[in-house]
């Protein structure tokens, strides 16, 4: 993991396409600008955590006794996340 420091409206650059600018520090809260493409699906953990827990709740549904070392089997989390926006829509960001 980097661990960088940063003060209000500095920004860090990655992959050369996401800027994440400081915004705001309160305390103990930093509040986070992120300008990315439109096809960088950007979530808090807590948001990208319950979208992979439905998706895999969702195919254990449609194919059930599919199971991988007591999980279901993943085939791409990435892909199976872009099907599964609708939830992303439903939960703030």
């Amino acid at each position: 993991m980097l661990v960088l420091s940063r003060k209000r409206n500095e920004q860090v650059v990655i992959g050369g396409t996401v800027v994440v600018t400081i915004v705001e520090i309160r305390g103990d809260k930093v509040r986070l600008g992120i300008e990315a493409p439109k096809e960088v699906s950007v979530h808090r953990r807590e948001v990208w955590d319950a979208i992979l827990n439905e998706t895999k709740q969702h195919e254990a549904r449609q194919h059930p006794g599919e199971i991988c070392s007591g999980e279901i089997c993943p085939d791409n989390e990435i892909e199976r996340h872009n099907s599964t926006r609708s939830l992303a829509s439903r939960t703030s960001i």
